[in-house]
């Protein structure tokens, strides 16, 4: 007899589901909807508006654009200098002389067994020349120190030769020195420096973003004492106190300059201020320029090429709101004669036809609000959500009428004092990229302290808002 076998079967629990669990459920499940829709719907954030100014970048570096002639010696021999470096001189002062045989310092040297001392105008020329460095020295430009050094050098040169020339002369013709030596002078008015760099001839018209960068500029000191060949350069004179500073920039911020007509600019060599006359550029490498000419300080700065300049203009101040928060709205233009002032502040109304029911031709009061006023069109911006293309207004207390058809758009922002979005108009002083400075107490724009629509793109006309 075959024995019965017994099956075990597991025992599953049943679901117990309570109450709780549900609750949990549907709670969980509702957060993570309002996640997904939080991060999926824009935000609308208010932003105070507060009274600021836009401080913009002024400072360039431009190329100096001045009247030069550089001026040749005709003879072979050792050169001494004696006009100072950015001295004036007249047509027929003597610049140098040209020391053929390199005798004339071995005969000077026993008649200058005298001490030498400094007078009161060569410290000051000394102090000058110093303060200047010291007033524009950049450490990123430190190639410039080596400049500095070769002028002193030549300074000091010159006021030893300017003891040489006493000498001679004190020694007269009898000593033969004369007969050594041939006086170079000056053959027109201008002031002297020592110095090239090939862009003497360079006009406005001609530079370029590679000039100005200055990254190949070689600057040449011509020293005192050097031999020089004929035909050489000795000197340079500019000629005329009328100069200009080069500046490259943007062409929309050129163009706002140059309706300026002059404008204030500051040297930071040594912070000196002079008014310039503007003058756009569009130059033949395709970048655009700014020429600042002045009439004067022209020797002040008679040894530089390259001025770091800053630019003077009144910061626009008034109310500072962000970019994010402009709108452009269309409207249309009613006629100020169309158009009647109600007794709620910001509130006007038209006469517009309407028709009853019968078909008879009639008229009812529309209210609506007015965004801004064009006094000389005499035309107000209504809003177009209130008006059709092609109403029909009546003038009041006559027959006249007004088919309403003509439209133009405003630049303003959505301001949220009501709790809603409502346009005002702005009148954009100056802009940025991240701000605009806006009029401020204006009849139909902003005034300090109210809240405006941090992004203008996250509501719509006369949205409601809740904070």
């Amino acid at each position: 007899m075959a024995k019965k076998q017994n099956k075990i079967k597991k025992y599953r629990k049943p679901i117990n589901l309570n109450i709780g669990m549900i609750i949990f459920a549907v709670v969980f499940f509702y957060v993570v909807i309002c996640i997904i829709m939080y991060f999926q719907t824009k935000h609308i954030v208010r932003y105070e508006v507060k009274e600021g100014f836009i401080a913009s970048n002024n400072i360039y570096r431009g190329v100096v654009i001045r009247d030069e002639t550089v001026v040749n010696t005709e003879r072979a021999g050792y050169v001494n200098y004696y006009a100072y470096e950015g001295e004036r001189v007249a047509k027929g002062d003597i610049v140098y002389t040209i020391d053929e045989t390199g005798r004339l310092s071995e005969q000077l040297k026993a008649a200058a067994s005298e001490e030498n001392t400094l007078s009161d105008k060569e410290l000051r020329e000394f102090r000058s020349e110093v303060m200047n460095f010291m007033h524009g020295y950049d450490s990123e430009h430190f190639e410039y120190t080596y400049d500095f050094k070769r002028s002193l050098l030549n300074t000091v040169l010159k006021l030893a030769s300017g003891n040489l020339l006493k000498a001679i002369q004190t020694m007269g013709d009898g000593s033969g020195v004369n007969n050594v030596i041939n006086y170079c002078n000056a053959p027109m008015t201008g002031i002297v420096t020592y110095w090239t760099d090939g862009y003497e001839s360079l006009t406005a018209d001609m530079v370029t973003a590679d000039i100005v960068d200055n990254k190949e500029y070689e600057k040449k000191q011509i020293l005192n004492n050097d031999l020089l060949a004929a035909g050489d350069v000795a000197y340079k004179l500019s000629t005329n106190e009328n100069w200009s500073v080069v500046i490259p920039i943007d062409a929309e911020r050129g163009a706002e300059l140059e309706r300026e007509g002059y404008i204030k600019v500051r040297f930071l060599k040594n912070q000196y201020e002079s008014w310039g006359a503007v003058k756009l550029l569009h130059n033949a490498d395709g970048k655009t320029y700014l020429q600042l000419s002045f009439t004067n300080s022209m020797i002040t700065f008679v040894g530089d090429r390259f001025l770091e300049v800053e630019l003077i203009v009144n910061d626009e101040k008034g109310l500072k709101i962000p970019v994010s928060s402009i709108v452009e709205k269309e409207f249309f233009l009613i006629g100020k004669d169309f158009v009647t002032e109600g007794a709620a502040q910001g509130k006007y109304s038209v006469i517009r036809q309407c028709y009853k029911e019968d078909g008879t031709i009639s008229s009812e009061v529309v209210v609506t609000d007015v965004y801004s006023y064009n006094e000389e069109t005499e035309e107000y911006y209504v809003d177009a959500t209130v008006l059709d293309a092609g109403n029909i207004l009546y003038k009041p207390d006559s027959q006249e009428t007004y088919t309403v058809s003509k439209r133009a758009t405003l630049i303003g922002v959505y301001n949220m004092n009501k709790g809603y979005a409502d346009f005002k108009q702005i009148n954009i002083l100056y802009k940025n990229d991240e701000y605009a400075i806006v009029k401020a107490n204006t009849r139909y724009g902003l005034n300090v302290y109210d809240y405006i629509v941090l992004d203008a793109d996250a509501v719509i006309d006369d949205q409601f808002i809740n904070e």
